[in-house]
């Protein structure tokens, strides 16, 4: 493990007391490809707050399938799919009204989140198989697919709570050694699937969160829900490198703080 040190340094963005109590770093738009280059738009105006509400409600879903995934709820989680896909004319009908014009730009944004749809909900397919046979592996890439996706979707429809367009969180941590982070060796402790995170590297380093996912496909990637910021939780694909387990003490995921309306 990482040496600890309780000592924090002050920055531009205070105290830096990552894992003392303290609230996870200010969240930040990812630059994911886009189809069409396609970047995450401002936040809607209020006269779409219908519609944008019963999207955001699919988040709150997508968490409690989390929980209940990650605590290998079988008997539950075989209901989520046909739940998510109750939805489909919501998004049809939010896509089709928060860019109605025939300028380029709608066009294009319309374009792009049709086809983040289709993913989201081909994903949902996905999982629905794979929870039918109770592959775990297969239903956490599944997932993690769907949490991307989903999360694209209202980058792009301009559905996230905030915008933050801050390019990097690496300057605020020059001079702050990484002895300052409490980690395990992402090489020889890798984490895990439901394993509590750090971002030791990259633009959003010191971001905490939870793991998803890893893709097996020679990537080398892991994807990660990153901490509620203004009641959002972005979803990153980042290398396996980037990604060390949090040691210590430890709150739960907030997931698992959601309480259960089944039995």
């Amino acid at each position: 493990a990482v040496a600890v040190t309780t000592t924090t340094t002050t920055t531009t963005m205070g105290s830096l007391a990552l894992f003392w109590g303290s609230p996870p770093l200010p969240a930040k738009a990812i630059d994911v490809v886009l189809p069409g280059e396609m970047k995450p738009q401002e936040p809607k105006n209020r006269r779409m707050g219908g519609l944008a509400a019963k999207i955001r409600t699919v988040g709150n879903i997508m968490d409690e399938l989390q929980r209940d995934l990650m605590q290998e709820r079988w008997d539950l989680v075989g209901g989520y799919p046909a739940q998510l896909r109750s939805y489909v004319p919501v998004f049809t009908t939010y896509t089709d009204t928060a860019f109605p014009s025939d300028a380029p730009t709608d066009k294009g944004l319309r374009v792009a989140l049709r086809y983040e749809v289709g993913r989201l909900f081909a994903s949902v397919e996905r999982f629905n198989l794979a929870s039918s046979r109770q592959s775990l592996d297969e239903a956490y890439l599944a997932y993690a697919d769907m949490a991307l996706h989903f999360d694209r979707y209202l980058r792009v429809g301009g559905l996230y709570s905030y915008y933050d367009d801050t390019i990097s969180n690496e300057p605020y941590f020059k001079g702050v050694s990484d002895t300052a982070l409490v980690f395990a060796d992402p090489i020889k402790d890798p984490p895990l699937v439901r394993d509590l995170i750090v971002l030791v590297s990259g633009p959003d380093k010191g971001k905490t969160g939870i793991v998803l996912a890893q893709y097996r496909d020679g990537s080398n990637k892991t994807v990660v829900k990153l901490d509620r910021f203004k009641g959002m939780r972005e979803i990153e694909v980042v290398p396996n490198a980037w990604v060390a387990k949090r040691l210590g003490e430890q709150d739960p995921d907030d997931v698992f703080l959601i309480p259960r309306k089944h039995s």
